[in-house]
């Protein structure tokens, strides 16, 4: 399973354009300083996002970030998918082949299933919770996520 640092600020910074409430775009130094991020890597994380077309850049004076549809409509797992893709990609077992060239369970693998099931699960969860839903403060997220899980699994 893979969650790198792309993804937590990609997230983070896509979080921002979701709080704001201005009238005027998000610049990208407002972003940079609220995630204490360098101006380059925040500028990498949301070219990222506006290729996958979960923002729009607005160049020259008075230009920044504005999220392309409404975060209600934006899921955790859009993010995701366009930072860094799913957890574990379908080569993923392609990736611990031990001291041999490929895998001694190319065929019949329990884990690999395991793997794919429990990528299914994410990604399920994962594109019910939105941005909007991730604009709660931490406390009732927790709660949030608590209830939703349990209806997930039941």
């Amino acid at each position: 399973m893979r969650l790198f640092c792309q993804e937590e600020y990609g997230l983070r910074c896509l979080l921002q354009a979701a709080r704001h409430r201005g009238p005027d775009p998000l610049t990208l130094n407002q972003i940079a300083r609220a995630e204490g991020l360098s101006i380059d890597y925040a500028g990498k994380l949301m070219q990222l996002l506006r290729r996958a077309g979960l923002v729009k850049s607005l160049r020259g004076p008075g230009g920044g970030y504005r999220l392309a549809q409404p975060a209600k409509k934006i899921s955790v797992w859009d993010v995701l998918e366009a930072l860094g893709g799913p957890m574990f990609p379908g080569d993923f077992c392609d990736c611990h082949p031990g001291q041999v060239r490929n895998c001694v369970h190319s065929k019949d693998c329990s884990l690999r299933a395991l793997w794919q099931a429990l990528d299914d699960v994410l990604q399920s969860f994962l594109e019910r919770v939105s941005l909007a839903d991730l604009v709660r403060d931490e406390r009732p997220m927790a709660h949030w996520l608590q209830v939703a899980a349990s209806k997930h699994i039941h």
